[in-house]
């Protein structure tokens, strides 16, 4: 799907960009703020213009595809059968036109095209335990960080939010980066020394056939969390008071064995011995800045740490405690963060974060904008292409939603846990299931002719559907600019890139910020590496 590209706007650009998209998004608030399981209740499908119905009416969902999201199939001419509104057109222009591009530079992920479930890229012991779409966003992002983390001169890679260590792995082990891993749940820690484990013996094993090549360092993880809920008041080179921080560490000192990294030529993998992991027991706030979090894992030879902040899909505010404290510390000179999940963004604190962007009328972002940014379009139009039986789900439960309303009006939107197999039932069984799952009698007597009417608009729950959904877009595309700004007002460099496969990984796109510019070397950052790792 075409858009702007981030890369290379100018401070006007950027801010005129986010004047456009809060009026866009004013413009067209009802439809985004919709609840696609009200569609029936709050007769979603009148609030659309007259025009805009006839137009979409009767659409297949092939023809949704192609015709309003814009992602024809391969081959495929696009053909309108009835000439469009204009004000339907020019929505569907403005909507690509303003948001970000979300098409990488490399091209599709050839890496799949031998085994759907096997990175070609990546050596065999980096893909064991994890899945095709994690193999992917792991290389393309620790090859990145790889390169950065030589621009800027880091010393050290810290990954926040690291789950069970799959990129902290890849960087270490795959990529001979000093790498300390953050990570909030203690079960996930532990998940990740046993990986670490698995892939030493590994390491050992390969080591006895290969003894020439030299050691990497393993990863150090560290159990701790960041919110980012609160403002840091502290910027780079102002004087700054070092809060307290209680926290207690935790491990044993045991050096394990010097075990050598053999899928990188001997130069590319520094020399360092393995050291057992610590871990931080306790959550750090943002708000005061932790010193043991951001201490080195040894003495740099220039006598100063440099630190690379990483996140792969940072949760919510943890992407915001990562931009807090690159702008605060003054020895974090480099970040590569991929947020997700800004529905969990704290309100206010989490959005917005620049003053430009605060001071724009209709700048606000309801939960259900949020909510609606993080789905995946690129998935959902390949989901129309093959206009399978599950596209009915929405319109299920919005017929549900209706039944559930006549028994007890008070009760709105209730979760409804998964209900298996949903394309195979009637939907009349649907409601029966739907209404035990929410606490009410399965077995209430039912309008079936009523429900009926209600799937034979099917279609048009799904074109009202995809219109909320080819307006996601600009809302990151808001979050994200938002984040450019604030950390071009505090006079740091950063841009915006579309590093992944969006049809493997929708949230694509990697917010890249240094503390000094880096000219015409930052497009080595967009190129994808040709060798196996």
């Amino acid at each position: 799907m075409p858009g702007v590209s981030a890369r290379g706007l100018s401070l006007e650009e950027r801010r005129q960009l986010a004047v456009n998209l809060t009026r866009v998004l004013s413009l067209y608030r009802s439809i985004l703020d919709a609840y696609i399981i009200e569609f029936f209740t709050d007769n979603l499908w009148g609030t659309l213009p007259c025009s805009w119905q006839e137009a979409l009416d009767g659409l297949n969902p092939p023809q949704l595809a192609t015709q309003l999201l814009g992602m024809p199939g391969e081959g495929e001419v696009v053909r309108y059968r009835s000439v469009w509104p204009l004000t339907l057109l020019a929505l569907k222009s403005t909507a690509c036109a303003l948001a970000f591009t979300r098409t990488p530079k490399f091209q599709a992920p050839s890496e799949f095209r031998k085994n759907p479930s096997q990175s070609s890229r990546l050596k065999a012991p980096f893909r064991k335990h994890v899945r095709p779409k994690k193999q992917h966003e792991i290389r393309r992002l620790g090859e990145l960080v790889k390169k950065l983390s030589d621009l800027t001169g880091c010393t050290q890679v810290v990954d926040v939010g690291s789950g069970q260590g799959h990129l902290s792995r890849f960087m270490s082990l795959g990529l001979g980066l000093k790498v300390k891993s953050i990570e909030g749940d203690q079960r996930l820690v532990e998940r990740a020394q046993h990986l670490d484990q698995e892939l030493l013996q590994t390491l050992g094993k390969e080591e006895k056939r290969n003894p020439q090549v030299s050691p990497s360092p393993k990863p150090l993880h560290i159990l701790g969390a960041l919110s980012g809920s609160k403002v840091l008041s502290t910027r780079e080179g102002t004087q700054r008071t070092d809060p307290s921080c209680s926290l207690r560490w935790h491990g044993d000192s045991t050096q394990t064995s010097q075990l050598p990294c053999p899928f990188l030529p001997p130069q590319v993998v520094q020399m360092h011995s393995h050291r057992s992991p610590h871990h931080v027991a306790r959550w750090v706030d943002p708000r005061t800045l932790c010193e043991e979090v951001l201490l080195p894992l040894e003495t740099s030879p220039q006598g100063e740490a440099r630190l690379l902040l990483t996140g792969l899909h940072a949760c919510g505010d943890l992407s915001v405690a990562l931009l807090r404290h690159f702008s605060s510390c003054p020895e974090v000179v480099a970040l590569a963060s991929v947020g997700c999940c800004y529905m969990k963004l704290s309100d206010p604190g989490g959005y917005p974060l620049s003053q430009w962007v605060a001071a724009l009328p209709g700048y606000e972002l309801s939960y259900r904008l949020r909510e609606g940014a993080c789905h995946a379009l690129e998935e959902y139009a390949e989901r129309l292409q093959k206009a399978g039986p599950g596209l009915r789900t929405h319109c299920y439960r919005a017929a549900l939603e209706t039944v559930i309303r006549h028994v007890q009006p008070k009760l709105r939107r209730p979760g409804v846990q998964g209900i298996p197999r949903v394309h195979e039932l009637k939907i009349e069984e649907y409601v029966q299931r739907g209404l035990q799952r929410v606490g009410l009698e399965p077995q209430l007597p039912l309008n079936l002719a009523a429900l009926q009417a209600h799937q034979a608009q099917e279609n048009r729950v799904v074109a009202f559907f995809s219109l909320a959904l080819l307006l996601a877009p600009l809302v990151e595309t808001l979050i994200l600019l938002d984040r450019l700004l604030f950390l071009q007002e505090q006079g740091f460099h950063s841009e915006l890139l579309p590093i992944f496969s969006p049809q493997l990984s929708p949230r694509n796109l990697v917010l890249v910020a240094t503390k000094r510019p880096l000219g015409q070397a930052f497009s080595v950052l967009e190129t994808e590496d040709a060798a196996a790792l």
